[in-house]
Formats: structure tokens, C-alpha cells, sequence
């Protein structure tokens, strides 16, 4: 029997500012096609989201190709699309097995096989283990029902089998890299590199009520070895030439003696890698005394996740967080010259323009380097939905991306939400950019910054914005896209 085909597709989907930093490797299907063309089968990844082509490409990939299975990781804001690329699958070959997974499918299994005849799996969970049964079952025309962590049609409703436990040791797992075309891969806040991904934990057993992740991952942290990791980003720089590195768990730091170890390694073997990463304030705080650490090993970039500058906010949303331990964190970083991200999350029903105007106040006292004014999305399946669903104005899973409005406050309009979040942001860069170029003594800050700033004011989704939100474009903010254009 000749070799099975499974094609892994990311939806072309595209939110504005989530990509004006760079294009972004897909690491969840790097690690479902490494562990499906270990079990045999050939493989191939078609990043249409970062190579910015459309269904009509999607469609042209599928005819070349000639798959068997067609496999997709779905976000809620990509939901649409994802049902999108099974139907292209389906029209191209009705023959092809559609496989859908990820947080939104995970949860949202029901719905996602209603809206659309063309699903025919998906897989719930950590999927490199379900995957690759999943295909040994169709293909070998096995017992579905055995395969833990999957969703099929079965005599006319749903066959939801058992949760499949997480794995216990992340190291060594086989990884599909070599099917990724390098070329797309761009940081571009540092002109001329190539960027990576890399997976040092999985999950967080924080409690936080507007996330994703504390549910899929079922509220547990696993670590990956410092050894392993630090070998996966030496073979990124050697075989593939990556010299920025994004740490994509959301909680790496847990750990302080592995976290160390880490760090350790790194400035031993000398990877000479930018490393991007997030973590909790608390654990900066923490390291205030190895901070040196971090800079020496190559991390130029933290996002910390305030989410909110009130403690009755961050109290709400269970944030296990004081506004002190944020402003303490971000000055510590600032310290060792580590550029300082964080973000805000508005549009609670409570929420005023006054209360915005004060938040944005209390960010300004923070003095993060960057900052992010996010609408509030709750996901259909997160803890804080219930509460918030009666304020919910918007449905099309298209907007829940942190960035359109979806939730009507009791005193603001959606329009007046929009308009409050871009003033956010032109008030806050206005300021950063002025006091950067005439204050900031560190040339690789300065330049770093500016080149972030430049870059996000020239993006057309936030010039379609300030122009929607604000009619004539403030001159400040003109002359700051016109210098990023020339």
C-alpha cells in the first residue's frame, strides 16, 4: 500500500496589527506534521496565511498535491475560514478527509460540525498523539471509537470519544522544520532576519477567566529540558539560518532553577539569537537578581500581560496580579535594557470614555516601551462568556480578534469603543516616539522602537482606523506614517 498524504493548511486569515511585527511561523503544525511523517505518512505544510494568498491558491495547492487528508488548526477569529478550507478540500476531491483541531474546535465541536457538511474529524486537544492514530484508523479502516480525543459523524449525530491524557515528556519530539519555506519567515523590527518558533513549556495553571489556554491545557505547565531546547534553536541557526526566536508558550518562567539552567545554556553555547518572549510580572520580580541573565542570553523583548491598571479589574478577571508588581516588573526590565511590551484589555460593560482616559493614564505611569489597547473577546468557551454574553452585540467570529469591538458597554456605543482605542494608541506612541527620539541613549532601543512604532503607524489596518474613527488624520500622526513610507 502505497504511502498516505496528509496536507496541513493554515486559513488565510488576517487581522491587521497581529501581523505588522512579522510573519509567523505555524509551530502547531510543524509538530503534527513531524509526528505524521514519522508514523509514515508524506507530508506537506501551505502557510496561506503568511504567504497572504486566498482560496483560489488554497484550491491550486490541493490539485498539485492530491492529498488524502486535509488538516487545519482553528482560533475562534479563524473559525470561519477553517470551515472554508475544508469546503475547498471537499470540492476539489470529495474523497479527501477534512480534519479540523485547536482551542476553538476543541471546544466548539458541535457547532463547527453544523455549520458545515465537509468536517469530517476533529481532533481535541494536544493533537501530535491523536493525529497520527486518527490516520492509522482511516486508513487502515480501524475502530474510530478507540481513538481518544477525536469527534466524528456516527448514525446521523456526533461519536465524541474519551480525552486523551496530556503527554508526559515534551523533549525530542520530531519536527517537520524542513517543510517550511524559510524564505517567509521575517522579524521585521530587525531588518534582514529570519525568525523561529519555539515551544519551551505548554500550558499555565493560572486561573485567568478571559483565556484560552489555562482550559485546553487543562490548567497544568510542562516543561521542556533547557538541553532540548537549546538544541532545537542551535539547529534553527545552523540549518536554517534563524537569528530571532519568539518563545510562544505563555508561561515559560514557572520554574525558576530550569528557567535559570536555561539561560545558563545559552550564554555558554553562545546562540547569538534575539529571543521575543512573555511572561508574569511576578516572576521578574522574582529574577530581579539574574535579570543580567536574560539580556546575556539573547532576550531583548517581554511582553508582560497587565490586562488592566485597576485591581478590581484584574481582581474580576482573576488575574492574580497587583498593579504594583506590573509597574515594579516593567521598570526592572527596562533596567537591562530589555524592551517592555503589555497590553490593556477595554470595553467592559462598566466601561466609560472616562475610565479608558484614566487607564490610558495609569499605562503612561507604567512606561512600558509598547502597549496594546485590546477590545474584550470573550471566547465562546471561556470562563467569563456567561457574564458578558448578554453585552455581546457582535457575532461573526471574524471580529473576536482582540481588536474589533464586539461587546457593547451599558454607556458606550461600539463606535465610541473603536474610537476610544485608537485615541489609546495615537495618544500613547505619540508620546513613546517623541520621548524615544529625543531621550533614548541606547542605539539598538532606539532604533528597535522606532522601527516597531514606524511600522504600526504605516500599517494600513491602523490608518483605515484612525481615519474611520477620527475623519481628517492628525498631523503628528501624518507626518510619523509619511516618514515610515519614504
Amino acid at each position: 500500500m502505497s504511502k498516505k498524504k496528509i496536507l496541513f493548511i493554515t486559513p488565510p486569515y488576517h487581522a491587521g496589527v497581529v501581523e505588522v511585527a512579522g510573519k509567523w511561523v505555524p509551530l502547531y503544525l510543524v509538530y503534527l506534521a513531524g509526528a505524521a511523517r514519522k508514523a509514515g505518512y508524506h507530508v506537506a505544510i501551505f502557510d496561506a496565511m503568511t504567504k497572504d494568498v486566498g482560496y483560489a491558491e488554497i484550491e491550486q495547492k490541493i490539485r498539485s498535491y492530491k492529498p488524502d487528508f486535509i488538516a487545519a488548526s482553528v482560533f475562534t477569529c479563524t473559525a470561519p475560514d477553517a470551515t472554508l478550507v475544508v469546503e475547498t478540500a471537499k470540492k476539489v476531491d470529495p474523497s479527501i478527509k477534512t480534519i479540523l483541531g485547536g482551542v476553538h474546535a476543541s471546544f466548539m465541536y458541535e457547532e463547527m460540525f453544523s455549520n458545515t457538511d465537509a468536517l469530517d474529524f476533529i481532533v481535541r486537544g494536544e493533537g501530535e498523539q491523536t493525529i497520527v492514530e486518527l490516520l492509522d484508523a482511516v486508513t487502515k479502516q480501524g475502530d474510530l471509537s478507540r481513538v481518544k480525543g477525536i469527534v466524528y459523524r456516527d448514525k446521523g449525530g456526533l461519536a465524541v470519544t474519551p480525552e486523551r491524557p496530556l503527554m508526559e515528556n515534551l523533549d525530542n519530539q520530531p519536527m517537520a522544520w524542513d517543510l517550511l519555506d524559510w524564505n517567509d519567515y521575517h522579524y521585521f523590527v530587525i531588518p534582514g532576519s529570519r525568525l523561529g518558533a519555539v515551544d519551551t513549556s505548554r500550558g499555565c495553571d493560572k486561573e485567568c477567566t478571559f483565556c484560552s489556554q489555562q482550559k485546553y491545557w487543562k490548567q497544568k505547565w510542562r516543561a521542556r529540558s533547557p538541553e532540548d531546547i537549546v538544541r532545537e534553536m542551535l539547529e534553527l541557526r545552523d540549518k536554517y539560518g534563524v537569528d530571532v526566536v519568539l518563545f510562544t508558550d505563555d508561561y515559560p518562567t514557572p520554574d525558576r532553577a530550569r528557567w535559570e539552567k536555561l539561560l545558563d545554556l545559552l550564554i555558554e553555547k553562545q546562540a547569538g539569537q534575539y529571543i521575543l518572549m512573555e511572561t508574569r510580572a511576578a516572576d521578574i520580580i522574582r529574577d530581579e537578581d539574574i535579570l543580567h541573565k536574560y539580556r546575556q542570553a539573547g532576550i531583548i523583548h517581554i511582553y508582560v500581560g497587565t490586562e488592566a491598571t485597576d485591581q478590581k479589574s484584574l481582581d474580576y478577571i482573576k488575574k492574580d496580579l497587583s498593579t504594583g508588581e506590573s509597574k515594579k516588573a516593567l521598570a526592572l526590565c527596562r533596567k537591562h535594557g530589555i524592551i517592555t511590551e503589555t497590553s490593556m484589555i477595554l470595553g467592559f460593560p462598566d466601561e466609560t470614555e472616562d475610565s479608558i482616559a484614566r487607564t490610558l493614564e495609569l499605562v503612561m505611569d507604567f512606561n512600558p516601551d509598547m502597549a496594546h489597547f485590546l477590545a474584550i473577546a470573550p471566547w465562546p468557551y471561556s470562563d467569563i462568556y456567561k457574564d458578558l454574553e448578554p453585552y455581546i452585540v457582535v457575532k461573526d467570529y471574524r471580529k473576536y480578534n482582540l481588536i474589533d469591538p464586539i461587546l457593547k458597554p451599558k454607556n458606550m456605543t461600539l463606535e465610541e469603543v473603536d474610537k476610544a482605542i485608537v485615541d489609546c494608541y495615537r495618544a500613547f506612541y505619540m508620546n513613546r516616539y517623541a520621548e524615544m527620539t529625543l531621550q533614548e541613549r541606547d542605539e539598538f532601543k532606539k532604533k528597535y522602537m522606532v522601527t516597531a512604532m514606524k511600522l504600526m503607524m504605516s500599517n494600513s489596518f491602523i490608518k483605515k482606523k484612525i481615519g474611520a474613527t477620527m475623519g481628517e488624520m492628525p498631523p503628528e500622526v501624518r507626518k510619523i506614517i509619511e516618514s515610515a513610507e519614504a
